[in-house]
């Protein structure tokens, strides 16, 4: 390994994975440059993709195969993290609402996240406007950032008001997620386990994975799942869309709708999870249980399970249960009045990409190998968590190196294969990690959500 702050981030996320600290030995970083930004945004990208893949070499190692080396390329990391999707001849969906976005308050900034259709009814209405952008910002202008992001969050919504690194070190939830760990695992009951032969080439091969996840740390996780081999169900409710990424996250999966407020389609739910071998869900802390389908009960179903969950704001503190996302967990921890102030800019100055939902992706991936790692040498399962918060605090230990701009891409850097996609073809860019001997493709191109039934494929 070289370069920090690379090898510190790795060496911290590969800690909290229970990784051997040996085993980074294996790594190696190849590329340049970093992505605009006041923090180590490459750095983290590259970290967070290698101990992924530190995971599956593990794995691989646990079932009597040579511990592969493991090699992780900076630049396509970073390409990676905005997306790795190149359409020809189509374009998805705009990411964003048009309601969407930063607006000055009163006595500061405050970000609207507006994607989901009920969240922003909530905040247009408490702002008491319809949804154009001009009305909006006149009517938040009105508004102190703090009191409107209360009435927002209050109303079923989901907002932000800016704060520096310094305000929210000192704030309750500040507090409460710098205490937590990067990954929190606990071991659970053993489980009877399906004897399998690991082919090398494809490691997660047999591996089932029940994904309970949305945009977009929990997606990443689980496409790096079905990259190395393992079959990942995608559960969502029957309203639910994401057209917008259901290009880029959906590859190598399948997908099906439930509604798991009814009891038919909790008990579907409940066999699947029965037939898992990974659980991988980024419902809030609270909303499982509501459902019914709380830690208990997924222990109880499928004893020797690996559950592997997120949280956008943390698992502790009076926030542990707001809703969230990458770019409202950015302003709220501070990154955003960085970028603004350490740049001179007038306005909040982001990441360049969405790297908090990226990096916990991976993250969550490395904790879901590393628990099955746990379970084929002890026999027992393991209840891991995340969240967005806890990974800005990583981020945010990490100023950029000052190492200059990453090489643009060019047409080396597309694999040569189109993927026969519904939307249309698309090329994607060649992955950016390498486990030796097991090379990551999806054996099945992006299809929309909903587009397979509740079962498993050999099921």
């Amino acid at each position: 390994m070289t370069a920090l702050p690379f090898a510190a981030m790795l060496a911290e996320i590969w800690s909290a994975a229970d990784g051997a600290p040996a085993a980074l030995e294996r790594v190696r970083m190849t590329g340049e440059g970093s992505l605009p930004s006041v923090f180590a945004v490459t750095d983290l990208a590259s970290a967070s993709v290698a101990a992924a893949g530190l995971a599956v070499s593990e794995w691989l190692a646990a079932n009597a195969r040579p511990p592969a080396p493991v090699a992780v390329d900076r630049r396509l990391a970073s390409f990676w993290f905005a997306t790795s999707l190149r359409p020809q001849g189509w374009s998805p969906p705009p990411p964003w609402d048009p309601v969407a976005g930063d607006y000055a308050a009163a006595d500061g900034w405050i970000r609207l996240h507006t994607n989901a259709p009920h969240h922003r009814r909530a905040a247009l209405a408490v702002l008491g406007v319809e949804g154009e952008k001009a009305k909006v910002a006149a009517a938040v202008a009105g508004w102190p950032a703090d009191a409107l992001e209360s009435a927002i969050v209050s109303a079923g919504g989901c907002a932000a008001a800016m704060r520096s690194l310094a305000d929210w070190r000192a704030h309750a939830q500040g507090r409460s997620v710098a205490a937590e760990p990067l990954l929190a695992t606990t071991a659970t009951e053993s489980g009877v386990q399906t004897p399998r032969t690991v082919n090398s080439a494809r490691p997660l091969a047999g591996i089932r994975v029940l994904d309970l996840t949305r945009v977009l740390a929990g997606p990443v996780a689980t496409r790096f799942l079905a990259g190395y081999g393992a079959e990942v169900l995608r559960i969502d409710p029957p309203d639910w869309s994401e057209p917008a990424i259901e290009p880029e996250m959906m590859a190598g999966k399948r997908s099906a709708r439930l509604d798991l407020r009814q009891a038919a389609d909790r008990a579907v739910l409940l066999d699947l999870l029965r037939q898992s071998d990974v659980v991988v869900h980024g419902y809030r802390s609270d909303a499982l249980e509501r459902l019914g389908l709380g830690a208990e009960v997924r222990r109880r179903t499928r004893p020797g399970l690996v559950d592997v969950s997120l949280d956008a704001y943390g698992w502790s503190g009076p926030w542990q249960a707001r809703r969230g996302f990458d770019s409202l967990v950015q302003m709220s921890a501070g990154i955003a009045q960085a970028g603004m102030e350490r740049l001179g800019r007038d306005r909040p100055t982001p990441l360049p990409v969405q790297a908090l939902d990226h990096a916990t992706g991976y993250i969550l991936a490395a904790a879901a190998v590393m628990g099955l790692v746990r379970r084929r040498t002890s026999g027992g399962g393991v209840a891991s968590r995340a969240s967005l918060a806890r990974t800005a605090v990583l981020l945010a230990r990490h100023p950029a190196p000052g190492d200059g701009p990453l090489r643009p891409e060019d047409q080396d850097d597309v694999a040569p294969a189109a993927e026969a996609t519904p939307w249309g073809p698309a090329f994607r860019l060649n992955a950016p990690l390498s486990v030796t001997g097991a090379p990551c493709f999806w054996s099945r191109p992006a299809a929309p959500i909903g587009s397979d039934p509740a079962r498993w494929q050999d099921g």
